[in-house]
This record gives C-alpha cells, structure tokens and sequence, in this order.
C-alpha cells in the first residue's frame, strides 16, 4: 500500500505541474493589454479603406483591408472593423489577432471591445497561444471591472503533453483563483483526470478538487468528492469517500493525506486497506504509512478479516501493523496489543500476535489461549502452522496445557513442558509432549456416567485424540499410568497444578473479537 500511495502522489505532482501558471500567464498579458488606470481611445495604425458613416450613436468609421489598431501596448489586427469614436469601442471581424509583445498571440472571428469599460469579447475559432500554452474556444470575454475572465461554451487547453477540456474557464484576478467548472478533463499520457471541479490558487499554488474526481492511470484509480493537492510542497489529500485502487490493492477513508518530501502519508476514519490477491481487508479509525521501509499501521477498532478458503479469519488487536518482505514481497501482519481472532473452527487470544501471509505462520506471545473444537490450548508462546486454510500443525512451548470438558466438574488435560499439536481437517488428532508429560482424562462409554479416570505421568508421551478425548497414549519414558475409580478420586486431585478454564473468555462470533474481558 505505501507503493501505491507513493506511485499516487507522484502522479499527482505530474499533473499539479501541467503548469496552470502558464494559463493564468497568458490572462495576466490580456490584463496588461486591455486594463490600465485611465481609459485612452482606440488608435487607428492601419487601414486600406476609410469609410464614414453617421448614426444616431455618433460617427462610425468603417475599416476595410489590414485593419490595424492599437490599445496601451496591445496590437490588434483584422480584415474589417467599425471604430466608434464617441463611445471609445469597436468591432473587429475575420481573421482577428491581438498580439502582445512577443509573448501573447489571440485570434478569434470576431472581437467587440470597449476601451472605457474594458471588456473584450472574442468569438468564433478563439485561439490563444503563447509560449507553452494554447487555448481554443467559441468566446472568451475579459472584464477588467470585475477582475474576471472567462470561457463559458467549453474551452480546451493544451499544454505540452498535457489537455485540459471543460465547459467552464474562470480567472479571478482578485482572489488569484483559476476555476475550471464541469465536465472538466485533463488527460497525460500517463494518466487521465475527470473531475466536476478544479481550482487553482496561483499565489499558494495549491489545487483543490470539488465534486466527483477519477484520476486514472495504469497503475491505479484514484476517486475523491473533495480534495487539495499543494504543488509547491508536495503534499496532497483527498476527502469525501476518498478511494484509491491499484491491481493489488485498494485503501479508502473519510480523508486520505500524504506528504511526499518525507513518505508519509495517513488515512482518517472508516479506513479499508484490501489486498486482493492476499484476500485480506483491515478497518480501522486511524492509519498511518511509511514509504522508506514499507510499513503501514492502522489503529481503533483495527480489525483485519482474510477469506481462508472460503471462510473468514477476524482478527482485532488495539494496533495492527503491516511490513512488506521485499524478497518474497510477501507481507507480515503484527498485532498488538489484546490480539483476539475469531474463525468457525478455532479461535485465539493473546497479547501480541505476528501473522505472516508468506506461509500462514501464526506466532501467539504471552499468555496465548486457543481453542479448537472443545479443546483450550495455553502456553507461555505458541506457534500454529496453517495449509490450506485449516489448522495444520502447532508448536506450545513452556506450560503447554491441553484441557477439555466432559461435563462442568471433569476435564480431560494434558500438561507438559512443551507439546506439538498435529491436526486434520482442523482438528487435533495427535498430540506429542516433550518433558515432564502428565495427563488426565476419563474413560467411558458413551452416554454412561464417569466411573473411572485415568491419570498417568511419563517424560514424553504421544496422544492420539479423537473427538477431544484421549484415544490412547504411548508413553515413550518412565511412564507412571493408573486407573482409578472416580468416587476415590478427591475432587482437588481432578486437576493439574495451574489448571485454569477460561471458556467464558472465548468468542463465539465476530463481535466478540472486540471484548477482551
């Protein structure tokens, strides 16, 4: 996930650098050209007919055949014009050019301009080009009075290997805002951006996102309803059912935040980082991910769910944290702290939990409790080994105590120092215990009461199990084994030293992963 934030936030700065400046550069000159401090009359550079003409509006003169003007420090050209002297405005027609010093170049059909008011209208094939950038356009209109430019019947900007498209194009002199409104679409050969909403404020250099955006390139899809992305720092973030989707991975949240100087990034509120091919998802209120050595950290009702061959694996823990091997690029799961899981056909809880996707490792430190079928399994650590989605084989090291229930007063129980578990189909069928073996456990038929139980003592033992009852036991040295009538059996003698039944600990569905005590 940090490589798709990383990859993400490249781009992004990509697309920040499309150089909104130079639209706002070629606005500025069009300022320049028609907006200065007292109104002067239009000048007559050029004309290869003069005619007159009187109106009521005063007198018109009508220029034909290289129609030359100029305005302040702008040029302006065309094949025919009206000049009207009284009011200071003009209409100029075909083939339309005002040219700004050598930077700036505007065409259009036709120009109606007002030297008092200055307001400037090009319609008809508008073409604006300067150094880097052109826009095309049916009409774009300049108001000096209110400081704003505009297209407003679709405009398209090119820029390099960058094309902006939208229906609206504002330039907000006074806020020093450009605003590109609907149906807005900026399209790079490495990605493609549609968005209702863009703007771009020249003096922060910051761009902000309103309304429904899709970035999409071939590594990812980013989708947002709000965002900003700050150019001159190179920091980014989405909000509003922020989503970003790569072939592997996807991570949504309320807001989606990263700092590309340092690799940092973080994610606020119903967080969903998904890993399809590993088929794990984790929630959570708060994460956090590092791009320097590929860690991500998720925080707050963190609860990690994988599809173990068609059923679920739910794992809470009060921090979930997540490294990538980039060898076998394989990620490792660890939590802490009161790590508890749940899954249909066994169940855990312990402190501190590492849980490697590379081979379905699960490793269980302090005070681990599993439990499966009817049997609870503790140790001081535990180590269980999945394959195919199922309990395979499992590792107790130091007080490794087996116990399950015959009724509320009986317990089967196997002690040792450390034991090896193996399993079929997900349940424990054999046991070996190795150093100071002791069991417990009760012989009868079924649907008989207990009558006898059996205790036996031996340094290593081997157990076969079936249906959570002994089945029978190979002691391998010094055995000690003996059958004794229950009723001569004092209660207190029923249990191994350090026997402790936690049941009422165990869950029993999903939400029961959130409940420590």
């Amino acid at each position: 996930m940090p490589n798709l934030a990383h990859q993400l936030f490249v781009r992004l700065a990509n697309f920040a650098r499309m150089r909104f400046v130079g639209f706002l550069f070629f606005v500025s000159l069009a300022v320049n050209a028609f907006a200065q401090d007292a109104p002067r009359k239009i000048e007559l550079l050029h004309a290869n007919e003069l005619q007159y003409d009187e109106r009521q509006t005063g007198k018109v003169r009508r220029l034909l055949g290289d129609v030359q003007f100029k305005h302040d420090d702008a040029l302006m050209f065309c094949d025919s014009a009206w000049l009207y002297s009284e009011t200071n405005t003009m209409d100029a027609f075909s083939h339309v050019h005002i040219k700004q010093g050598d930077t700036l170049d505007l065409y259009g059909d036709k120009l109606n301009y007002n030297g008092n008011t200055k307001v400037a209208v090009v319609t008809g094939n508008v073409v604006l080009i300067d150094k880097e950038i052109k826009l095309t356009t049916d009409r774009l209109t300049y108001d000096h009075a209110s400081g704003i430019s505009n297209y407003t019947t679709g405009g398209k900007i090119v820029q390099k290997e960058d094309t902006l498209t939208s229906i609206f194009g504002y330039y907000y002199s006074g806020e020093k805002m450009l605003h590109f409104r609907k149906n807005v679409v900026l399209v790079n050969p490495k990605y493609t951006i549609n968005c209702d909403t863009l703007k771009f404020k020249t003096t922060t250099e910051v761009a902000y996102f309103l309304g429904p955006t899709v970035i999409v390139s071939d590594e990812n899809t980013i989708y947002c309803e709000n965002g900003w992305y700050d150019t001159r720092n190179d920091v980014s973030q989405f909000n509003q059912h922020a989503k970003i989707t790569s072939k592997e991975q996807t991570i949504t949240g309320d807001s989606i935040y990263y700092d590309r100087a340092i690799g940092f990034g973080k994610a606020i509120n119903n967080i969903i980082l998904r890993d399809t091919v590993q088929e794990v998802v984790i929630n959570g209120d708060y994460g956090e991910f590092f791009r320097s050595d590929e860690k991500t950290i998720v925080t707050g009702k963190a609860l990690m769910k994988q599809n173990l061959s068609g059923d679920t694996l739910y794992l809470h823990a009060d921090t979930l944290k997540t490294t990538l091997d980039t060898i076998s690029e394989k990620r490792t799961l660890f939590a802490y702290h009161k790590a508890k899981f749940f899954k249909s056909d066994f169940q855990g809880m312990c402190d501190s939990l590492v849980y490697s996707y590379k081979d379905s490792a699960i490793s269980m430190y302090y005070l681990p409790i599993l439990w499966n079928d009817s049997n609870q399994l503790t140790a001081d650590t535990t180590f269980l080994q999945m394959a195919n989605g199922k309990m395979h084989e499992m590792r107790m090291r130091n007080n490794a105590f087996i116990i399950s229930s015959e009724d509320t007063a009986h317990y089967n129980q196997i002690k040792g120092k450390n034991m090896n578990g193996f399993f079929e189909n997900s349940k424990l069928y054999k046991v070996r215990v190795i150093g100071n073996g002791q069991t417990i456990y009760y012989a009868h038929e079924d649907d008989k009461p207990l009558e006898n139980v059996n205790k036996a003592e031996s340094s290593d033992m081997l157990i076969f199990v079936d249906s959570s009852k002994v089945k029978s036991i190979t002691f391998i040295t010094k055995p000690d084994a003996t059958l004794y009538p229950l009723k001569e059996v004092a209660k207190e003698e029923l249990k191994l030293k350090d026997f402790s039944w936690k049941n009422i600990l165990r869950p029993r569905r999903i939400e029961d992963v959130f409940k420590w005590e």
